[in-house]
């Protein structure tokens, strides 16, 4: 817990520090009430399902396309203190979920965003496919190793199949995440601060 607790308290202030409330003066005040809205239920489905059914949907990945880093941060926090709220489990079980199923799939996704804008050329299918829907499917499974492989080391009773769920629960949420942002690229592109159509849809240079 205190590894998670060090981890919120840097996360939000240097997301804060940026002062991303400003970006709600724009478009983006759709989306952010939407998630704020949507994801709070879906984060309480697995203590809606059977024991041992840990099935989880994050879309911190497809918020910080949405929002960006600096916003997508405080939303998942307001996310996980809804679930607190609305739900059952107890503050340290909300906390590791706002953790390793919010901050850090967000935090693995902007890294990943940032390595294939560096490296790949600009295209619109680099956007869906690489951000979208691969970036999605790596940031999920890796903070879920992550988190397996950490909990394992403090104690905590590990299966090797755990990593087989975790890769398919980030292909689920790749799916979805890769989908929407397909959708948004063509129908509401305004709803996306990491596109721009400057960057992704002009024309190759001339040889």
């Amino acid at each position: 817990m205190v590894l998670e607790l060090a981890l919120t308290v840097l996360a939000v202030a240097a997301a804060l520090a940026v002062r991303p409330w400003r970006m709600l003066r724009g478009p983006l005040l759709s989306p952010t009430l939407a998630a704020l809205a949507v994801l709070p239920w879906l984060w309480l489905l697995p203590q809606k399902l059977p024991a041992g059914m840990a099935v989880q949907f994050s879309g911190a990945s497809l918020l910080v396309l949405m929002l960006g880093w600096p916003l997508a941060v405080p939303v998942l926090l307001g996310v996980a203190a809804l679930v607190w709220l609305l739900g059952q489990a107890p503050l340290q079980a909300v906390l590791s979920q706002w953790v390793w199923v919010g901050l850090v799939p967000a935090t693995l996704a902007l890294a990943i965003g940032w390595a294939l804008r560096r490296w790949l050329p600009p295209n619109v299918f680099i956007y869906t496919l690489g951000r979208g829907f691969l970036g999605t499917a790596v940031a999920l499974f890796a903070s879920g190793a992550l988190y397996e492989g950490i909990h394992h080391l403090m104690g905590g009773v590990t299966l090797h199949e755990a990593l087989v769920a975790r890769w398919l629960m980030a292909w689920g949420d790749a799916f979805l995440t890769g989908l929407v942002a397909a959708v948004f690229v063509a129908f509401a592109p305004q709803w996306l601060a990491t596109w721009s159509d400057e960057r992704y849809l002009r024309p190759p240079p001339k040889a």
